[in-house]
Order: structure tokens, then C-alpha cells, then sequence
């Protein structure tokens, strides 16, 4: 049972009373880095004055236990504190998520959505994880036809349309050793943990702060097993679970399906907007006449693996809601497309890496699934719904992986200080119980839930009040709720 949803009100009654952790270490003047930072890239956005952005390259090894060997050049971002120096808090690490996604434009795009309090108390850093951004992108070629326009249908019905889509994965994971080559073992989420603590010495701070969002949280969650005496104040938002990544993805991909039942009666609520029928039965119907019919003749390159990429998408973030329904009712009357494409190109070199980074991290950290325990898996999501959204199943490639690794990463410890999560409760790309059961691999943290909430990414995201205040105390006092935070949420827009 949910528990009942606790008003803000009794929120500030129990942070009231509620434990604080050790004062984080404070610098008058920040000690001089072994980083040497200067100007960013055009990529990089300004911050609004009198904030300023500032970059720099720190140099890892590629494999650590060959610290002579290869190095990296890691992306890093900085905006510092604008607070006095008696309220510096330290440093704030920040990723976005994936595995693959970027981050050096995130210290200043994520910075801009924090608590004021916040943004005083620390400088944000941001970097580009190894394998992504201009961190030794990964580079997987082909990689199986993924980028080919259209894509072949991504839900394979019958056995020869399962080998068909078995040789697919074969063909990308040859693509991926062929282009990454020797990083192919070194490009995980263990080892980019590693990056992290280096930063930190860079930096010369005895402890960090971070802020992981998504995929984030599981990298926090790994530097917290790896150094948890070096872990500051630590907010993992939008919890990945700590399970295989297969796993997770099948887990994710049932999620979805459950969320998009919520957008047909959703959208059949607004009728009189979307004009797609007043019963979710007549919604999934018009769904399924357009996947069907681009599935038989695509428009332009975008077919059915292209329809099922813009659902996936706009599944987890309620504020694309509206934009599926019209693309929906647009390509219903006229087969236009255009209000279904994705604002990059699917094909474009920044996707390409993405791509290639997520599939190389995640078979760099865990056990693969076999070819029958992938086919297992999507027959169970194909008769738990005919149609299922199959895009997030990243993990599936590592069934033909170069690379075995020999240890899962490892994830928490109880060594680590109280950290605080957060989760939506509705949330489709991380369901949010893979968020209570990573709380078990870190004791003494507190869970902050969103109810009544359908979107991927909540603290400085979702404008909840309940949230941010909570992570703010926690991020600039030190104040660990006495026990989890239960927070009222927005429920579905009104489009």
C-alpha cells in the first residue's frame, strides 16, 4: 500500500527534528587544482552573470592497473559557487544519466535549475564520462544498421524474426570491437567512478558532492561502493536499479507499457483536443493504424522502429504528452510525420556516440544475458501486450559482447554516509521500485517519492516544492530526514 502523502507542511516539521550529517568541509579559498581550467567550448552555454563557466582536460589512464599505459583526456566543466565563502559547501558533481549522455554542458544547465541555496553553497562540476561527449567518444561504425532509415520493425514476432533480430545484435557487437577496440573492457561505470575520484583529488577536495540523475544514480551508487569515505552529500535521482542491465531493461520496458495504457486514457479524456476517441480502446486503436501503416510503407525514412523510438521518448516526460497525441492525429489525417521526428537526428554524430557509449558501459558492467534468456524475455513482454515498446532494451547486445567482464559492478555500501534519493512514483524509465532497493545497498538513506507523478527526473526538474526543499536542506545543511519524504505531485497535465 502507498503510504498516505504527507503535506509540505509536515515535510518542514520533520526536517525539523531531523539528523544532520558532518558539516561538509569549507574553504575560504578553494585549494589551487592540479586541474588547470580555461575557457569551454562554443557547446558550452554561459551561465547568467556573474556566473561564469570555466573548462578543462584531466588525464586517466585508460586501465587502471596499467597506470603507464593509455590515458584518457576527461571533459571537464566548472561554475563556481556565487555564495560568500563561509557558505561554500565543497564541489557538486553532476551527470545526467544515459550511460552515454554527456555532461559538460550539464554544470550549466542543471546549475540554472537548482535551489538558489544551492548554487551559493557549490561549485558544479560537470564531465563527459569516458566513451561519451569529447571524453574518447566511442565509436561503433555501423553498429549493426542501427542508424539505417527506415529500421527494421524492433519487435520480433516468430522464430525466424527472432534470429533476424539475434543476427542484428550479433552484427553490432562485432561493429563495437571493431571501433572501440582495447577500451571495450575499460569503458564501465567501475572505471568511471575511478575518473571521478581522480577529479576529486584534481580538485583537492577530501570529499565530494554529487547529484546523479538516472543513470547517475547508479553511477553514485558505484562510486559510493568503491570510495565511500570520500562521498560528501550524494542526491541519486530517478533511481537506476540495482539489477543486471538486462534486467533493469525488461523491468523498464514493462513500465512502459503500463505508462502508455495511462496516455490512451489520458489522451481519450481530451477529446475535444486530441480527437482520437473518448475510450483509451479508441486511442490504441488509432496508435495502432499508424504504427501499422508505417511499418508497411514509411514516410520519409521514418518507419516503425522510428515510431517506436518517439514513444519511447515521450513516455517518460508527461510534457511531451500533447506532442505524441497531435503527431498521432497529424499522421491519421494527412501521413505526415514530421510532428512525430525527434528535434536531432537519430543518425547525427552526438546520437552515434550516445548509442555506442550506453551499449559499450553497459556490457562492461555485469554478466550478459544468453540468446535464450533474450528471446525468453521478449516473448514474456509480447504477451504481457502485443505491442510493446522494445527500445530500451540496450543490454540485449551484450549476449554477443567481445568483452566478458568478471565481476558485476558493485553497487552502495554501508560505509557511505546517508544519501538521499528520489523518485516519481509513476515513473517509467526507472520505476521506482528499483529506487527502494537500492536504498537497501545504502543503510541510513531516506527515499524522497513524488506520488501522484508520471515523469523521469524530479529534483530541480519537477518544480515541486516538497522535493527541492528537502534536497536543498539536505545538499546545504546537512539535514537527513528523520525518515522517507513523501511529497504530492502535479498528477497528469491539462493540455
Amino acid at each position: 500500500m502507498i503510504p498516505a502523502v504527507r503535506r509540505t507542511g509536515l515535510l518542514c516539521a520533520l526536517t525539523a527534528t531531523a539528523a544532520l550529517l558532518p558539516a561538509a568541509p569549507v574553504h575560504a579559498t578553494p585549494p589551487a587544482p592540479a586541474l588547470r581550467f580555461g575557457a569551454c567550448p562554443d557547446s558550452v552555454p554561459a551561465p547568467p552573470a556573474p556566473a561564469r563557466v570555466e573548462c578543462g582536460r584531466l588525464s586517466v589512464p585508460l586501465d587502471r592497473s596499467r597506470p603507464d599505459g593509455k590515458h584518457l583526456r576527461i571533459a571537464v566543466s566548472r561554475v563556481r559557487a556565487t555564495g560568500p565563502a563561509s557558505e561554500r559547501r565543497g564541489v557538486l558533481l553532476v551527470n545526467p544519466g544515459g550511460p552515454g549522455g554527456p555532461g559538460l554542458s550539464y554544470a550549466v544547465t542543471k546549475r540554472a535549475k537548482l535551489p538558489e541555496r544551492v548554487r551559493r553553497a557549490y561549485d558544479v562540476i560537470g564531465f563527459d564520462p569516458r566513451g561519451t561527449g569529447a571524453s574518447g567518444p566511442a565509436d561503433c561504425g555501423p553498429m549493426g544498421g542501427l542508424f539505417y532509415t527506415p529500421g527494421p520493425d524492433p519487435v520480433p514476432e516468430g522464430r525466424a524474426a527472432e534470429q533476424a533480430y539475434l543476427h542484428t545484435l550479433r552484427r553490432t557487437a562485432d561493429d563495437c570491437a571493431h571501433g572501440v577496440q582495447d577500451a571495450l573492457p575499460h569503458l564501465s561505470t567501475t572505471e568511471t567512478a575511478g575518473d571521478m575520484d581522480a577529479l576529486r583529488a584534481a580538485l583537492g577536495e577530501p570529499r565530494i558532492g554529487f547529484l546523479g540523475v538516472s543513470y547517475g544514480s547508479y553511477l553514485g551508487a558505484a562510486y559510493a561502493a568503491r570510495f565511500p569515505h570520500r562521498v560528501g552529500r550524494m542526491v541519486l535521482d530517478s533511481v537506476v536499479g540495482p539489477w543486471d542491465w538486462f534486467d533493469f531493461d525488461l523491468v523498464q520496458s514493462r513500465a512502459l507499457v503500463r505508462q502508455r495504457a495511462v496516455f490512451f486514457a489520458w489522451t481519450a479524456r481530451h477529446d475535444k483536443r486530441f480527437g482520437l476517441g473518448t475510450e483509451a480502446a479508441s486511442v490504441r486503436a488509432a496508435y495502432q493504424r499508424v504504427r501499422d501503416r508505417l511499418s508497411k510503407r514509411p514516410v520519409d525514412g521514418f518507419g516503425a522502429a522510428e515510431f517506436d523510438r518517439a514513444v519511447y521518448r515521450a513516455l517518460g516526460r508527461t510534457e511531451r504528452w500533447p506532442g505524441l497525441a497531435d503527431g498521432l492525429r497529424i499522421s491519421l489525417r494527412n501521413g505526415s510525420t514530421g510532428a512525430l521526428h525527434p528535434a536531432e537526428p537519430f543518425d547525427g554524430a552526438a546520437s552515434r556516440t550516445y548509442e555506442a557509449a550506453n551499449r559499450t558501459v553497459k556490457c562492461a558492467d555485469g554478466p550478459a544475458p544468453t540468446p535464450a534468456r533474450l528471446t525468453a524475455g521478449i516473448r514474456q513482454l509480447l504477451r504481457l501486450d502485443p505491442q510493446p515498446v522494445l527500445t530500451g532494451l540496450e543490454a540485449s547486445v551484450c549476449a554477443y559482447w567481445h568483452h566478458r567482464p568478471a565481476h558485476r559492478t558493485q553497487l552502495g555500501s554501508p560505509d557511505a554516509p546517508p544519501v538521499l534519493l528520489i523518485a516519481s512514483t509513476h515513473d517509467p524509465v526507472t520505476p521506482v521500485r528499483g529506487a527502494r532497493e537500492m536504498q537497501r545497498r545504502l543503510p541510513g538513506s531516506r527515499l524522497v517519492s513524488l506520488h501522484n507523478d508520471y515523469s523521469h527526473g524530479v529534483f530541480a526538474s519537477r518544480g515541486n516544492r516538497c522535493v527541492d526543499a528537502t534536497a536543498a536542506a539536505y545538499l546545504v545543511d546537512g539535514t537527513v530526514p528523520p525518515a522517507d519524504v513523501h511529497c504530492a505531485g502535479p498528477g497528469l497535465p491539462t493540455p
